[in-house]
């Protein structure tokens, strides 16, 4: 495991070609960009948690079957700082960094009062966000930054706190069909009050307002939630949408601002901040995005914990919303480096394997109904919501699948009545083995795995003019613990899910989390090979030092 998890991974800063097996489809014309963690070590110092790793951004270009791999290092502020520095000097939230021991006391205490209110790191390590022509590297911190997806540079630093008032955000924005990006953050004490704040980056500029203005500029709230614990708010990866609602669950993983304001003091990490009340409810909220306000019933279910949220869509006067739930927050704690490289069968045995759990919410309720009765009468779902005292509402979901993480969809079909899952398979560890096609109305599976091969999330392409919801491809990026077997692209036909082609490169691949396919048609670069395309400028000339 060292291999994949212990091990920095090299830059291919030129594109390579990839040697190309079988046979990739015509139409597949575009760029597969992906980030994750590359970097563990710097210098002598090591990260705690795979998580924290430096954000190592990899692409596939896909033209006229030829497939050509890149890779770059974010330069963030925090990598340009680290590197500076020669050891781990920016902190993430399972790794404190401590300033030069051989400063006066008089650093030391300024350091120790500037982290009582952290300013997070830029390491935008986990996904990537399409903003009108942009793309951003995305955390969870209130950071993104600006990256050319041909060239995989670093431009600008965006601070989401100068558009809307948040301190965390989460790394998987929804777009809606004009473009639209819609995200959660999460507003830490602001005028004595912690909310959970919903907002929407347009598209476009309208052209009177632009004038080189980005859409950020034009960011609008259009829901605050109040926290119900004002120290302690709710930790959440990622929402649910539907076509007239927003899907958001608070769980009890929450984070404590008073242990956290003190970590730096007390010299352990903002993760030891976090902390599961398997005690406490799990709270439902839906929003109408129409007005703005929460539908007023108290949904609530069992205690869990939630990282990716699948879909949700509205039948019969009902939201239906499809999760990966855990029972507890086991999954982060496995990802600490010491469990993945030592003893790792005997340390990542999961305690909690993911399920995929279908939950039904009604829009209305029956102030005449009995209490203890079932809310729910669509019969596409076995789901209920049992009415209790005092206008609440139990929840208690269907279990479709046990073991699988890493969801993705035919995003054509986000927010609405869908069929099939795309997601990697788990068992008894947290890292995936295989990748699955979940049918949700045969509660059938298709599977692809290779011995020594480790899939990454399998991203979902339509093929042109698509009719039905699974005709496309499925693109996973591979990588291999064989020394006789190269890392490599893999490409699926994700209806029967038979490999049709792999482009496998020479490289240091890294395991990575998130990312999109970008077609040549969202840049206009049909024509350009890797190596030719032009590189994107930062516009206010604040673009990253290059390392």
């Amino acid at each position: 495991m060292d291999l994949i998890f212990g091990k920095n991974k090299k830059e291919q800063l030129e594109p390579v070609k990839a040697k190309v097996t079988g046979r990739i489809p015509a139409w597949l014309q575009g760029t597969l960009l992906r980030n994750g963690p590359g970097m563990h070590t710097v210098g002598e110092t090591r990260y705690n948690h795979w998580f924290d790793g430096l954000a190592l951004l990899h692409s596939f270009s896909i033209r006229d079957g030829e497939v050509h791999y890149r890779s770059k290092y974010l330069r963030s502020d925090t990598y340009n700082a680290n590197i500076e520095a020669n050891r781990i000097v920016v902190s993430e939230f399972g790794t404190m960094a401590y300033p030069d021991p051989c400063k006066n006391i008089f650093s030391k205490a300024f350091s120790y009062l500037s982290h009582t209110i952290p300013d997070f790191t830029d390491n935008c390590l986990i996904n990537i966000m399409k903003c009108g022509d942009d793309f951003y590297a995305t955390t969870e911190t209130n950071y993104i930054r600006k990256i050319d997806p041909r060239t995989l540079e670093t431009l600008q630093k965006v601070d989401y706190r100068k558009y809307v008032a948040i301190n965390l955000a989460t790394a998987h924005p929804h777009y809606d069909g004009a473009g639209n990006v819609l995200n959660m953050g999460t507003s830490i004490v602001d005028k004595g009050k912690t909310k959970y704040v919903i907002f929407k980056i347009p598209a476009t500029v309208p052209e009177a307002k632009r004038k080189g203005k980005s859409p950020l500029r034009l960011t609008e709230v259009f829901c605050s939630i109040p926290s119900r614990s004002l120290l302690s708010p709710s930790y959440y990866h990622s929402f649910g949408i539907t076509e007239n609602y927003v899907v958001f669950l608070e769980q009890p993983f929450r984070l404590d601002i008073l242990k956290m304001a003190t970590a730096y003091m007390r010299g352990v990490s903002w993760a030891s901040c976090m902390a599961f009340h398997r005690e406490d409810k799990t709270y439902i909220h839906i929003i109408d995005q129409r007005t703005g306000k929460p539908v007023p019933t108290k949904f609530h279910t069992d205690a869990l914990v939630v990282f990716h949220h699948v879909n949700a869509y509205e039948e019969g006067n009902c939201v239906l919303f499809d999760v990966i739930a855990y029972e507890d927050d086991s999954l982060y704690q496995l990802f600490y480096l010491a469990n993945l490289n030592q003893d790792f069968e005997e340390n990542c045995r999961l305690t909690s394997v993911p399920t995929l759990r279908r939950f039904a919410v009604p829009l209305h309720v029956d102030k005449d109904a009995e209490v203890g009765s079932n809310l729910i009468k669509v019969a596409s779902t076995t789901a209920t919501a049992l009415k209790e005292k005092d206008d609440q509402v139990y929840c208690q979901p269907e279990l479709l699948y046990e073991g699988l993480e890493l969801p993705r969809i035919n995003y054509a079909h986000n927010g609405k009545q869908y069929r099939y899952v795309f997601a990697a398979e788990v068992q008894w560890s947290p890292i995936p083995t295989k990748i699955l096609k979940y049918d949700i109305l045969t509660k059938s599976t298709l599977k692809w795995a290779e011995e020594g091969c480790w899939p990454a999330e399998p991203l979902f392409v339509p093929a042109p003019g698509a009719k039905d919801e699974d005709d496309g491809i499925i693109l996973s990026a591979i990588v291999s613990t064989d020394p006789q077997k190269l890392p490599f692209l893999l490409i699926l036909d994700a209806k029967n899910f038979t490999e049709l082609a792999r482009a496998s490169v020479a490289v240091e691949m890294h395991l990575d989390l998130h990312g999109l396919f970008i077609p040549d048609t969202d840049w206009g670069a049909k024509s350009q090979t890797p190596a030719e395309a032009p590189q994107d400028e930062a516009s206010d000339g604040h673009a990253a030092p290059r390392a």
